[in-house]
């Protein structure tokens, strides 16, 4: 990649993160894939280096410089693996955002600093069984009892589940007001009633701890409450351009992690008498592989920057994680076509980079919730 409008700053952040991804994260992937688990070592690691704190302002305990530099380190943590940049992506982008934008100088004080340094990993309790992308159709419910909520529900899909000290819970808390009617609430998840059903089994970034929750009477302080009562919708959407610019930059980093390994590999097996990469269709495919990359790169970086200068940027972050993420299964499908049979074995790291990559069209919106979006956003198109 070329460091096309980069700061040196950006680079500095962008390398740091990529020596640590390829001295500290992908050797021990695969391992962690069959463990699934991620190294509570690591993630300590990445706290250190203020890879868990990169949305959070200085003054937070963060190391906030912008959405590019963010984007370019969870791409470069991604290509490492990409269960690792999902936990950086999620925890960065709805662990510490909403306590950065909504939470009171309290809250900020009492979990942004351990937010930020990975003392605690961050949680976000939207989706339920019959709720994922109809956000505002939620049967989690909180009652005020006595100066304290106590909330009964249960949430799908919670990424860090096992891992995270807060969660970030929304609940109705006025059923008559529908979508004026859900509040948000920082839940510790250590508050009795606050259960992790079960870890899931996913298809791939297996090493992610996605869980099922249940709350059964779980009470929490009346000042729990994050932002205004009924502003919960409000907060869980609020968030949605940091969150897909994460998402799509993880799905660049995998797809470029599967291209690397394929173009390696292109180098060095021989077929009729030379290289793969030197017959033309081989070739063709690395040209593709290569052009896609970086074509999702730019989509990234420009809603990035938007993000950074205040700026909309809804369409232009959908527009990017729609692209990368459907990208990144056509390069990861390429990649394995190239190592042929050796593509399909598990000694080989294509075959976890394909399964990794599938889940990014899916979750922090689908393709089709972003091509919702983006063609929403035409209404505006000045022809």
């Amino acid at each position: 990649m070329h460091d096309i409008e980069l700061s040196e700053e950006q680079v500095m952040i962008r390398d740091m993160a990529r020596d640590f991804a390829r001295g500290e994260i992908a050797p021990h992937a695969q391992a962690w894939e069959k463990a699934g688990w991620i190294d509570d070592g690591l993630v300590a690691k990445m706290g250190e280096l203020g890879l868990l704190g990169m949305v959070v302002p200085e003054e937070w305990g963060g190391t906030y410089v912008d959405y590019v530099a963010y984007a370019l380190a969870v791409e470069e943590i991604s290509a490492g693996d990409g269960a690792t940049g999902a936990l950086m992506s999620i925890h960065n982008s709805v662990g510490c955002g909403p306590v950065l934008n909504y939470g009171t100088d309290e809250q900020k004080q009492t979990w942004l600093p351990d937010l930020a340094s990975g003392k605690a990993i961050g949680c976000f309790c939207l989706t339920e069984p019959q709720a994922g992308s109809e956000a505002h159709n939620l049967r989690t419910r909180a009652e005020l009892r006595d100066g304290q909520w106590v909330l009964n529900g249960a949430k799908q899909f919670v990424s860090n589940g096992k891992r995270a000290k807060l969660a970030i819970v929304f609940a109705v808390t006025d059923p008559d007001l529908g979508k004026r009617g859900i509040s948000a609430f920082l839940v510790p998840t250590d508050t009795p009633g606050f259960i992790v059903d079960r870890t899931e089994h996913k298809m791939g970034i297996r090493a992610s701890d996605t869980c099922a929750v249940t709350l059964s009477n779980c009470t929490i302080p009346e000042a729990n409450l994050l932002g205004d009562r009924g502003k919960g919708l409000a907060i869980a959407l609020s968030n949605l351009e940091g969150g897909r610019i994460g998402i799509a930059a993880q799905a660049l980093g995998i797809a470029r992690a599967a291209f690397e390994a394929a173009l390696t590999y292109s180098r060095e097996r021989v077929q009729f008498g030379k290289t793969i990469n030197e017959h033309q269709s081989i070739a063709n495919m690395l040209a593709d592989m290569h052009t896609r990359l970086n074509a999702a790169r730019l989509l990234i970086l420009h809603a990035a920057r938007l993000r950074s200068a205040g700026k909309p940027c809804l369409s232009e972050a959908s527009q990017a994680k729609l692209f990368a993420s459907e990208m990144a299964e056509k390069v990861c499908s390429s990649a394995m076509q190239i190592h042929g049979g050796y593509g399909y074995l598990e000694d080989y790291p294509v075959e976890r980079y394909y399964r990794d990559a599938r889940i990014t069209q899916i979750y922090e919106g689908s393709s089709e919730i972003q091509r919702m979006v983006i063609a929403r956003e035409l209404k505006n198109y000045l022809v």
